[in-house]
């Protein structure tokens, strides 16, 4: 591997001491291969590195190796230091904490994902901290995480907003009621995002786009204005569908009058 400038490690041996040197070489595939080295062969004095690394790491791939290099090494290690990432002042320590407490799984670390990760400023941290709480969440405790969640909803893109959808889906039906309350909002995005976040909670086929234009026009017509409509466009449909059937016949039978 290429030499590079080495972190700060606690490793002895200079064959270790030259792959954590590694994750922090120019070459994003060196990087890559250092963390999957890390991983394979998984040693807790490659835990500061790794942990220094996801902080600053700006390649998707290499940060989820890194991620997953942390998930080799035992919880007991790993938890406390990774709960201290959680009130770094870097956004990208924060959120990749966020990450990996949700490959690892450990319901104990559900009581670090607090309300103002879920609430975040920034969007990154607050759609992480969104997906490890539905993973780690007991089932006592959805029905709050449910109330916690639709405070965000009509936040941010389409993408915030699709993540939100889905964490809410994910909770499964004790998230009926707070969307029920949050499809009354005064403000019309809140409203909409609730209604196509239930939609998608009755039928996950339905894509979330779909959800949305159907919310919108709900919110436009009233629920039976929108059913109503529903009915007249299958209607109309069948209607012409009908005509085209009538025409081929008589198209059919001047054919065969020929």
């Amino acid at each position: 591997m290429q030499e590079v400038a080495p972190i700060n490690t606690t490793i002895g041996t200079p064959q270790n001491t030259r792959v954590a040197n590694a994750l922090s070489a120019e070459d994003s595939s060196v990087r890559l291969q250092a963390a999957l080295a890390v991983g394979s062969n998984p040693d807790p004095g490659f835990l500061e590195p790794l942990v220094e690394r996801c902080a600053v790491e700006p390649d998707f791939f290499v940060r989820d190796m890194l991620s997953w290099a942390l998930t080799r090494l035992s919880p007991e290690i790993t938890l406390s230091r990774i709960r201290r990432e959680l009130d770094a002042e870097r956004a990208q320590a924060r959120s990749q904490a966020l990450h990996t407490l949700s490959k690892i799984g450990d319901q104990g670390a559900w009581a670090w994902i607090t309300r103002d990760l879920l609430r975040d400023a920034d969007d990154e941290i607050a759609r992480t901290a969104w997906r490890v709480a539905v993973v780690l969440v007991p089932e006592d405790e959805k029905e709050d995480l449910a109330d916690e969640l639709v405070t965000q909803l009509g936040r941010g893109d389409r993408d915030m907003r699709l993540s939100l959808s889905r964490a809410l889906v994910d909770l499964g039906d004790v998230t009926e009621r707070a969307l029920e309350r949050a499809a009354a909002n005064e403000d019309p995005a809140v409203a909409t995002h609730a209604r196509a976040t239930e939609l998608l909670r009755q039928n996950p086929e339905t894509g979330f786009d779909a959800a949305i234009d159907e919310a919108k026009r709900v919110a436009t017509l009233g629920p039976e204005g929108a059913a109503a409509a529903e009915v007249a466009a299958a209607s109309g449909v069948a209607e012409t569908a009908e005509a085209a059937d009538t025409a081929a016949s008589a198209k059919s039978a001047e054919i065969a009058d020929c």
